[in-house]
């Protein structure tokens, strides 16, 4: 459903019509492009590891599906509700674009082995400002359990408290999960398809499974983080609530791909190091200042 909710609003931005045929209002065309991409010979690499190569999809997706299991969709439907529950999920988040590198260097092409480069380099200029992003969430909250924090939010969501935070975290779980402008892994115009190029289409399809999944455990995140989750008036249950406000996250994350242009490497990197760092830097120590000292 969020492909076809994607492909319409891309669609709608650049004046096309978008999926129609296949189904009512061309609700139906992912699942017509699941069908071909399974129906597809699967390839064999020559030069690839096949090993590291073929379990590098399947535990992101693993990754993906173990973070929403952190998240808490509401106060009795959570896997399980540790005290240090924000830190572990930074911690399963982080191994993500250690799995693509991982894939593009054992798939041995060059295509790929650059997108692993990438992936990299991202990891460490963007990984840091999500990191103290969260540790100003931990000052406000008193620790990094994630219910608390929802809770904590009762009288003003985290929003309204630190909005340079927000923004950061924002711009930066783009950059993780591979969203446009930060496509740079995946950049069809200088690496036809980055790590992913020498996929089987059934692993493709998996990789449109996991991109989605991605877009839709990030929006979940921030909505908990800092749009108090479950919390809203009394007549709509906070499932709904929740699920509102990530539907709104994914469809700005949809609105900004079709209405920006890729980043090229050198200025994605000077943002994270000379504008998202500073402004994570300075968000944190006007969290201390307000909040705790």
């Amino acid at each position: 459903m969020f492909g076809w909710i994607e492909r319409k609003i891309i669609a709608k931005a650049q004046y096309r019509h978008g999926p129609t045929y296949v189904g009512k209002y061309g609700i139906l065309q992912n699942f017509a492009d699941l069908v071909k991409l399974f129906s597809k010979a699967s390839l064999d690499l020559d030069n690839a590891d096949s090993i590291l190569y073929g379990t590098a999809l399947p535990i992101l997706i693993s990754i993906t599906i173990f973070t929403v299991l952190l998240l808490p969709i509401f106060p009795s439907l959570q896997a399980t509700n540790i005290g240090f529950g924000l830190l572990l999920v930074f911690v399963v988040i982080a191994f993500m674009p250690i799995m693509i590198f991982l894939s593009g260097f054992a798939s041995g092409n060059k295509f790929a082995d650059i997108s692993a480069q990438r992936s990299i380099l991202m990891l460490l200029s963007y990984e840091i400002p999500l990191m103290l992003v969260i540790a100003a969430i931990g000052l406000i909250s008193k620790g990094y359990n994630l219910q608390n924090i929802i809770a904590m939010q009762s009288n003003a969501y985290y929003i309204v408290l630190m909005p340079i935070g927000f923004f950061i975290f924002f711009i930066a779980m783009l950059a993780e999960i591979e969203r446009p402008p930060f496509d740079l892994m995946e950049a069809d115009s200088e690496l036809i398809a980055g790590w992913i190029t020498d996929m089987s289409p059934a692993y493709y399809a998996l990789v449109l499974f996991l991109d989605y999944s991605k877009v839709f455990m990030s929006s979940l995140l921030i909505s908990i983080l800092f749009l108090g989750g479950w919390l809203g008036p009394a007549p709509i249950p906070g499932v709904v609530w929740l699920i509102i406000k990530a539907i709104i996250i994914a469809v700005i994350a949809v609105i900004i791909r079709a209405t920006t242009f890729r980043m090229r490497i050198d200025r994605i990197l000077r943002m994270g190091w000379l504008i998202l760092i500073p402004l994570s830097l300075i968000n944190l120590i006007i969290t201390y200042i307000l909040f705790v000292g």
